[in-house]
């Protein structure tokens, strides 16, 4: 017998948030980001990088490398989207936007598959609010229309979209096809084309974005979630079975594609078993998913009953938790621990919605005031600070710019600004819409979250951009080797360069990169120092002098040493300056 449910909801609860609104705010949080900065390191910069070679034929399309080196996740699809979009482009598109622009339709699919995948899952009757003994409860359509509204309201208000949902890596491709999977999973009771369509595209599109392991443990989960009860009231065992078999063909098939393509590799890294690491990771949690964990926390409690239902009781959870749960397990055992979460945030969205029907007032009104404060507060820093750096008043956020990112000139930036200003007075008027007399939407206690998000993300993109440009990107470091070398220094010799710096130095330069080898004829090398010390008794330094260690000026870690070819005599294969053979005797 199914649990009564937790949802009790008027028609007047599930006011429809306009399209048009949902839309523009969508892209409001999409575009900045992608469109106006440079790659920043280290994985943005490495992924544009690949798909630079690709697009420039330096590379083999089913074998992308970057100055010899092969690509950390055995990732090909986010790669040749990148490099294809670049091919397209007109010549007055830069290259790092042209590649960015896939990828914002990536991020723009992710929030209509959260929003389709959280529609269908509230369709479920198990999902649907309590029946009013004299009628006017809502109505089934714009109940789950509502639930999904406030889906892609937490989806975009979680804080760790922002950064990684902006950056050309395959981390927002697994974002994407993941969602694309999780809609597929909660749609075919309801649908057979479409969903199956997506499945099978979801799956293949995983694996090949570096995730196979995964692609075949979400295929092969919800395969078993739908033979264990249907997902809609009229679907019979026998189409339930047609589709979880659809569902493992199409899984085996995908995992069959990735052996040939050799993409499976071993990635497991078991946390330490310290407290330091243990402590990392619950900060990651904390943060990475907020604000959509507690409402996703008080869905679990006030959906209490409906989990452990016959037939189709709490389906409408369960699949959501499976998601969550295979994206949880991943976190805690690779390396790669923040981009192996973000592929939870669909699912937890949607669990977070279900919680919209079951808040009181007072915990909407504490979610509101909670989320006023913080997200004011850290609009009036990101203005403070950028007003400090344009006159000086008040001194102390200037100075401590000027101490933590030497070298950085600020400018200023009429369309930025303007911008800037007419956000910060988007969310005055959001914040006096949602105090004002207004119908009680469901979806409302999600509205000030979210536009807190996006209003700090884009502020950050616009009165930021030039400190953040200069902070996290390698063009500072590879300004300050160019002016050391001369005008045509002819070819340059690189030497344990991670594949960031090997990519920033092709972006930002023109310089003609080789890797150093023993019989390298290049007058000029640069050599990681973090990687490549130079010590006299090493065999690759004995050709070489050191001319200038050069650092980041806002990351001191990164370290660079230029150096310049010894007299022919060192420059010979196999023979040794007197002075190094005096001093090795």
């Amino acid at each position: 017998m199914n649990q009564p449910t937790p949802a009790i909801v008027g028609q007047k609860a599930v006011k429809r948030l306009p399209r048009l609104a949902l839309l523009l705010f969508c892209l409001a949080y999409v575009l900045p980001g992608f469109i106006g900065r440079v790659p920043w390191k280290s994985d943005d910069i490495t992924s544009f990088g690949y798909m630079a070679a690709l697009a420039q034929g330096h590379a083999a399309w089913m074998n992308p490398t970057l100055g010899g080196l092969v690509p950390e996740v055995d990732a090909l699809l986010p790669y040749w989207l990148g490099a294809w979009s670049m091919q397209l482009a007109p010549a007055w598109v830069a290259p790092d936007l042209a590649a960015r622009l896939p990828f914002m339709l990536l991020l723009l699919l992710s929030m209509v598959a959260t929003w389709y995948g959280t529609y269908h899952l509230a369709r479920n009757p198990a999902a649907q609010p309590v029946a009013f003994a004299f009628g006017g409860e809502a109505n089934p359509t714009d109940y789950a229309r509502a639930i999904a509204d406030g889906a892609v309201l937490a989806f975009i208000a979680c804080l760790g979209l922002a950064q990684l949902g902006h950056e050309t890596t395959p981390a927002l491709a697994q974002l994407c096809f993941s969602a694309c999977f999780f809609y597929a999973g909660a749609a075919l009771p309801y649908r057979l084309w479409m969903p199956g369509v997506s499945a099978g595209l979801a799956l293949l599109g995983l694996s090949l974005s570096g995730a196979p392991s995964l692609a075949a443990v979400l295929g092969l989960g919800t395969a078993a979630l739908y033979m264990r009860a249907p997902l809609a009231p009229d679907a019979s065992p026998f189409h339930t079975r047609r589709r979880a078999a659809g569902l493992l063909i199409m899984t085996l098939a995908t995992a069959l594609l990735a052996t040939q393509l050799h993409l499976w590799r071993w990635r497991i890294d078991l946390p330490q078993a310290s407290w330091t690491e243990w402590q990392s990771l619950g900060r990651l949690f904390l943060w990475f998913t907020w604000p959509a964990w507690p409402l996703a926390v008080w869905t679990l409690w006030r959906w209490r009953r409906q989990w452990l239902s016959t037939r189709m009781a709490g389906m409408h959870l369960w699949l959501p938790i499976g998601f969550v749960a295979v994206a949880s397990v991943a976190t805690l055992t690779t390396s790669a621990a923040d981009r192996s979460l973000l592929l939870a945030l669909p699912a937890l969205a949607a669990l977070a919605a279900f919680a919209l029907p079951t808040l009181g007032r007072s915990v909407g009104a504490l979610i509101d005031w909670l989320t006023l404060i913080f997200f004011s507060g850290c609009a009036l820093v990101i203005w403070v600070v950028w007003f400090s750096l344009q006159t000086g008043v008040p001194a102390q956020p200037a100075a401590n710019v000027a101490r933590l990112a030497p070298g950085f000139v600020h400018s200023f930036s009429y369309l930025s600004f303007l911008i800037a200003v007419a956000a910060s007075l988007a969310w005055v008027g959001l914040v006096k819409w949602r105090v004002g007399r207004h119908p009680a939407a469901i979806w409302k206690s999600l509205v000030l979250p979210a536009g807190g998000s996006a209003l700090s993300w884009l502020l950050l993109m616009t009165l930021w951009l030039p400190l953040l440009n200069f902070a996290r990107s390698y063009e500072p470091l590879v300004r300050q080797v160019t002016q050391n070398l001369p005008t045509t220094p002819g070819c340059v010799s690189m030497l344990g360069l991670s594949r960031s710096q090997i990519a920033a130095f092709e972006f930002h330069s023109d310089l003609k990169l080789v890797t150093w080898q023993a019989n390298t004829r290049c007058t000029w090398l640069i050599a990681n120092l973090n990687l490549m010390p130079m010590s006299d008794d090493t065999e690759w330094s004995m050709n070489w002098q050191l001319q200038q260690k050069l650092r980041h000026p806002a990351e001191r870690k990164d370290s660079l040493g230029l150096y310049k070819a010894l007299p022919t005599l060192a420059q010979t294969p196999g023979v040794t300056p007197p002075e190094k053979r005096e001093k090795s005797n």
